[in-house]
């Protein structure tokens, strides 16, 4: 996940967000047992590729792309577990 941490600052904006988010949403799901350890940095890294980043302007944007990284995660989480 570090090489990810580095893209995400690389890229600047919301990514860091949204890979924190994401991050976040992985870990708990994996402490629930719905899912591998190994799957946390899949679900943060199918994130963090498709996710729209954006300049910061106010914390509205901050909280904004930290919700969608969020729902993004959680649905890339109730995919695999099809």
């Amino acid at each position: 996940c570090l090489g990810l941490a580095y893209d995400a600052a690389r890229k600047g904006g919301t990514a860091a967000t949204a890979l924190n988010a994401a991050n976040e949403v992985a870990v708990d799901a994996f402490l629930q047992g719905r899912m591998g350890f190994t799957a946390i940095q899949e679900v943060v890294r199918e994130v963090i590729e498709a996710f729209p980043v954006e300049d910061i302007r106010n914390l509205d944007d901050v909280l904004k792309a930290d919700a969608l990284a969020r729902l993004r995660a959680e649905g890339i989480i109730l995919e695999k577990l099809k």
